[in-house]
């Protein structure tokens, strides 16, 4: 018996141990620091900045060229401004998507996402994800051209107008736009760009050369973004530049990171994608697969703020004949990472790995099992909180035998209990001699002493898989439960330290502690029902070891108080099945569950040992 609570006493200090840091590191950290930063970045953005200069890959594919971009990123006031002060646009108009391009430059920089709102609200503005250069939090994407090494063509550039060739005004599905650039040198630059219903627009770019010598040009296409946009800066999803180049060239990199860097060069001979991620949306582009390129991930300074940059050229010069034309073809994502749209890309057109848009974290092969069940219950259920109760019994289904032979095991302990007791009476002065007897014991009676582990670490990866789905998955996204969880990708609402509302204040802005401030209803419910799960056995003799037991439930209740509703709802649903599991099947086998009395043991006072003083006896 001795041997068992030792061994539970170490795992309760390594598992308390494990979360007061892992909360700290993961949770209160990154919420001080964001709240740091977002006030920096709001500083910033009142002062003036400069122009730019951002990094396009080499044309000749060897040395990056540097190309001049406009991007003032104090220019404006807002995206408002910034689009009044350029209002020669088209209009972009789809079932999924509005905004503009700008005629100068031809950049798409002006884009929102119809089916997604800001809030819960549905009458809350709609997600806007592309805005224009020099408003705050400008973020663009653009294609085009660069002459070979010592080429001296015009080509066009940032502050290009474009026109408009054809009937076409507004860019739909069924209406592809066509613009046209004339440099009066020979070059009749085309653009026709076309969307689909939902997130991916193909550029089809030619050139016709009316002049009396052959032309070599590069193709480009690069994601442009002006300052770090807020980032939940947690472990399990990755935010920021990323991009796939090539079979062993997978670039994953965090805005500091790429500060730090300031520029990193890939190449790939079959092609790729770069871009930026989000935590719901993502803009990448992307070349027709097999075309070698050059890519580049930079961050340029621009005041108070980075410019950051995932850009590629194209390795193969397109050679434009005299009195021909020369085309190229490449795409460009910007949207909603869902999962169902995007294997669709990557299926139809053969992106390489565009599913690693959406980061399904280190336990892909656990995660996105996991995403698939949860829609799958969704559509029988019509509830994602309906759907996460349901995973969880069938995960204890699946995991039953495991579970039953473990709470059968920890029963036969708590029946052989007597027979341990004389054994540590026997042989306490003889630590070896106690061990082998407990060791014959535990063979007699076919005993594993480890076995009441299992329960707990068979669920680790369950709850973590769980945990990054209803975190970064679109689907999960303001997805309610019933009553006052309305978004199951957030924490609960309410807060018992506000009395659910009576109080108007707000302490989770309190320094330092605030992070433990935020404490609702199915926090508390999930601790309940955690405590009374460990009161199913009696309390342990050592009181360190008691001490510990009694304070998880409550370290957990607020580590978990600023973690998704969707996730407490799991883990207080399954601590309530554990209950009813082993309760029954410890019965069954035999075994004495006191659980009222060892609740109602909880509250009572301990008699106060009274110590003997020196020399003498106890009074």
């Amino acid at each position: 018996m001795q041997s068992d609570n030792n061994r539970n006493m170490i795992i309760a200090i390594v598992l308390s141990v494990v979360v007061l840091f892992g909360w700290q590191f993961f949770i209160a950290g990154p919420q001080l620091e964001q709240a740091q930063k977002r006030a920096a970045l709001e500083q910033a953005a009142q002062a003036p900045a400069t122009d730019a200069s951002l990094a396009t890959p080499a044309a000749d594919g060897s040395t990056p060229a540097a190309a001049a971009a406009t991007g003032a990123t104090g220019t404006f006031a807002d995206r408002v401004a910034a689009l009044a002060a350029s209002p020669q646009r088209l209009k972009i108009d789809t079932p999924s998507l509005s905004g503009s391009i700008n005629l100068t430059g031809a950049r798409l920089d002006d884009l929102q996402l119809k089916q997604y709102t800001e809030t819960v609200d549905p009458n809350s503005p709609i997600i806007t994800l592309l805005i224009p250069s020099g408003a705050p939090g400008g973020y663009y994407a653009e294609t085009g051209w660069v002459p070979a090494a010592g080429g001296t063509a015009a080509t066009p550039s940032e502050t290009t107008v474009w026109s408009v060739e054809g009937d076409a005004q507004t860019l739909t599905v069924a209406t592809p736009v066509t613009l046209k650039w004339d440099n009066g040198a020979g070059l009749i630059f085309r653009r026709t760009i076309s969307v689909d219903d939902n997130y991916l627009f193909t550029v089809a770019q030619s050139v016709e050369n009316t002049g009396s010598g052959d032309v070599a040009l590069y193709p480009f296409s690069r994601i442009v973004r002006q300052g770090k946009p807020h980032v939940q800066n947690f472990f399990v999803q990755h935010e920021g530049p990323l991009g796939v180049l090539g079979s062993n060239n997978l670039v994953s990199k965090k805005y500091d990171d790429v500060v730090n860097d300031k520029q990193i060069d890939v190449s790939s001979t079959t092609g790729g994608w770069v871009g930026i991620t989000d935590k719901y949306w993502a803009t990448a582009v992307l070349s027709v697969p097999g075309a070698p390129l050059n890519a580049r991930f930079s961050a340029t300074p621009s005041g108070a703020q980075n410019i950051f940059q995932t850009s590629f050229v194209e390795t193969t010069p397109v050679l434009v004949p005299a009195g021909g034309t020369a085309e190229n073809k490449t795409y460009l994502f910007a949207g909603a990472k869902r999962e169902g749209v995007i294997a669709s890309y990557e299926k139809t057109y053969g992106f390489d790995r565009l599913e690693l848009l959406i980061d399904w974290g280190w336990l892909h092969f656990l995660t996105k099992p996991m995403f698939f069940l949860l829609q799958f219950l969704y559509g029988i259920l019509g509830n994602f909180g309906l759907a996460i109760l349901a995973v969880t019994v069938i995960v204890k289904g699946l995991f039953f035998p495991l579970a039953n032979r473990s709470y059968a095991s920890m029963a036969a302990m708590r029946r052989v209990q007597p027979e341990m007791k004389s054994i540590q009476e026997r042989f306490k002065d003889d630590r070896p001699a106690q061990q082998q007897a407990m060791m014959e014991l535990y063979k007699k009676e076919k005993i594993n002493p480890l076995s009441g582990c299992w329960p707990i670490l068979i669920q680790i990866p369950v709850f973590f898989s769980l945990y990054t789905v209803i975190f970064i998955s679109l689907e999960m996204r303001h997805a309610p439960f019933f009553g006052w969880i309305v978004d199951l990708a957030a924490p609960d609402p309410t807060n018992i330290f506000t009395l659910f509302g009576l109080i108007p204040w707000n302490p989770v802005a309190l320094p330092v502690v605030g992070g433990l401030l935020h404490l609702g209803v199915w926090p508390v419910i999930m601790g309940i029902t955690m405590w009374v799960q460990m009161k199913l056995n009696p309390p342990p003799p050592d009181p360190t070891q008691a001490m510990i037991f009694n304070w998880m439930p409550i370290i957990f209740t607020f580590m978990l108080g600023t973690f998704p509703a969707g996730l407490v709802i799991y883990w207080a649903w399954n601590n309530l099945l554990s209950v009813t599991q082993q309760w029954f099947i410890m019965k069954r086998h035999g075994a004495e569950v006191d659980l009222l009395g060892n609740i109602t043991a909880s509250f009572k006072r301990k008699p106060k040992v009274e110590e003997k003083p020196a020399g003498g006896k106890a009074s």
